[in-house]
């Protein structure tokens, strides 16, 4: 059965009033109304999830429903904005997937030509330098972590992350 716009209503005032069994076919009526309305938004593998989270919706705003209006422009106006929902939650899903992706396909040829880089830069710092500035900016370790480390004072490890840096700024500047 496809139920039309009054029927609807009328399963609707008898659900707010507590008819278990017009509640039911209520549900199934919006339910085969909802695939309809999603088939062309979403690919099908979505669609049952859509419409199932549409439908709790309903459920939860069920009172909120005035009887002395229409009730498929309601429930439309539920649908569209789960739709929306839920394509910004896909389109985040996406972004974040692709933005994995294309980390991963950096090439470790390229990621083994930067670390050859670095450790060419770090030949011309005082090991001391090299070393904490390696354990902290790169191994993210913190300054006690790297003084408890190297024997060095935690004053020392920040004033040798300084200078390195310092060092390796200026060597990257002459070669440009």
């Amino acid at each position: 059965m496809i139920a039309d716009e009054a029927t609807l209503a009328q399963l609707m005032r008898k659900s707010q009033e507590g008819d278990k069994r017009a509640y039911a076919v209520l549900l199934d009526e919006a339910a085969n109304w909802l695939q309809r309305y999603f088939r062309r938004r979403v690919p099908p593998h979505q669609l049952d999830d859509l419409v199932q989270e549409v439908l709790m919706a309903v459920h939860r705003k069920r009172d909120t429903w005035d009887s002395e209006r229409a009730f498929l422009p309601w429930l439309a106006a539920i649908a569209r904005y789960r739709w929306v929902d839920h394509l910004r939650k896909v389109y985040r899903t996406e972004a974040d997937q692709l933005e994995d992706w294309d980390a991963a396909e950096e090439s470790s040829e390229e990621a083994v030509l930067a670390r050859l880089s670095l450790e060419r830069l770090f030949v011309k710092l005082p090991e001391k330098q090299a070393e904490v500035i390696e354990m902290v900016k790169i191994e993210g370790l913190s300054i006690k972590e790297a003084s408890d480390k190297t024997g060095q004072s935690e004053s020392l490890v920040k004033v040798n992350i300084h200078r390195g840096l310092k060092k390796l700024s200026t060597l990257i500047e002459k070669a440009e």
